[in-house]
């Protein structure tokens, strides 16, 4: 007499993940692939220099902070279906502007302004988006579940951003900047199409004042991320730069390295909030985050510093979804979109204002001094993942309801 095991249904968060992960995947791919050719096509063909450059691309971030509370309002009142679908229409809508402005070569005035029209519209789409899909994730997911979610959602994230820039040059190279732009557009349209089957989520009714209460909430891990989050900009910014300094190549790996071991580290303890709790392990990973980054610092040779940027990438990966954890847990129930959003404002304030005031001490104390000033930053951080599990510890794993 044969015996089935009875086969473990698939759960509405496990069905509905590598959909939304693609969401995800594809603004960031597109957001990647523009990286290496947005500068070329301003400076090459429109004839701008590099504070143009810098207006345009840095258009998309500012967008994207601006509407982080508008994207989670709309993932909590409206349902976090309605967020990612407006966030894919605003991607396609950023392709359309990019090609549009391909129009006007002999008016360079207009035709930048055309695509400063459609980053900010990719910035939209990218807040919209990630929040949107954070949200969705976390109301299927239910209880257990919450940091595996973030740290895969976050994973999706990373993957299209270290593909979409070969992409990225590999078009640029060989069909110019119009090629950026039919893939912005094919690739939101084809992810609306993969979305719309997935069951939406029924809304919670809404505080007045669920703003308020979200952010006195959130501002706690919020802060914590904020200065860890610094890393990840640092090493997008300036790892490169500080290899080429000291002649250690390939200069690109340091970058992948970071990248490549953030998604091993997610892939293989992605379920380690959920058992842990978020600040332990935000604690934890924040350590071995500034570990790395110190040793890029101190390194003297080329295969140190490469393993300190794989040290720096292992210790980001749960940083993230570890203090996201603390700030859904401690947010209304009902508005964990608009949490998620206030939560990744930080993380665009942490680039906006520390990142540049880092160039600045570059440009006194050199490339090497930024790493070690960020693996003291990002310690800070510690202290509050401390503060946060001593004021407030919800039950292991769990999520309040």
């Amino acid at each position: 007499m044969s015996m089935t095991m009875p086969r473990r249904s698939a759960s509405p968060a496990d069905r509905s993940l590598p959909y939304l992960m693609a969401s995800v995947f594809t603004v960031f791919l597109v957001t990647g692939a523009a990286l290496p050719a947005l500068p070329l096509y301003i400076h090459e063909h429109l004839g701008f220099g590099p504070f143009m450059i810098g207006l345009v691309s840095g258009a998309q971030f500012a967008a994207s902070l601006m509407s982080r509370f508008w994207s989670g309002t709309v993932a909590d009142r409206r349902g976090p279906k309605q967020a990612v679908t407006a966030g894919l229409v605003m991607a396609a809508l950023a392709g359309l502007f990019y090609l549009l402005s391909l129009f006007f070569p002999g008016n360079p005035v207009l035709s930048v302004t055309i695509l400063l029209v459609g980053r900010v519209f990719l910035g939209g789409a990218e807040s919209f988006i990630m929040t949107g899909a954070q949200s969705w994730c976390l109301a299927l997911a239910g209880p257990g579940n919450a940091g595996k979610m973030i740290a895969w959602i976050g994973t999706a994230m990373f993957v299209a951003l270290a593909a979409g820039a070969p992409l990225g040059s590999f078009l640029y190279a060989n069909w110019g900047f119009a090629a950026i732009g039919l893939l912005t557009v094919a690739g939101a349209v084809a992810t609306v199409a993969l979305v719309a089957p997935i069951a939406a989520v029924k809304p919670a009714p809404q505080s007045e004042k669920a703003v308020a209460r979200v952010l006195r909430a959130v501002w706690l891990p919020g802060m914590g991320m904020a200065f860890a989050g610094l890393g990840y900009g640092t090493m997008t910014a300036f790892a490169v730069l500080l290899f080429v300094q000291r002649g250690w190549q390939p200069a690109w790996l340091s970058f992948t390295a970071f990248a490549v071991a953030l998604m091993v580290a997610r892939f293989f303890f992605g379920p380690l909030p959920d058992r842990l709790g978020g600040a332990r392990t935000a604690m934890i990973f924040v350590v071995i985050h500034s570990l790395g980054m110190g040793l890029i610092w101190l390194s003297p040779f080329a295969w140190l510093a490469f393993v300190g940027a794989s040290l720096a990438g292992f210790g980001y990966a749960l940083v993230y979804p570890g203090f996201g954890m603390e700030a859904i847990a401690r947010a209304p129930s009902e508005s964990r979109g608009l949490a998620m959003g206030i939560y990744s404002a930080f993380i665009d304030l942490s680039l906006g204002i520390l990142a540049p005031l880092l160039g600045l001490v570059a440009n006194l104390a050199g490339l090497g001094s930024i790493f070690l000033i960020n693996a003291l930053v990002a310690l800070c951080a510690v202290p509050i993942a401390l503060r946060l599990r001593s004021h407030h510890q919800p039950e292991q794993g769990r999520i309040p309801s």
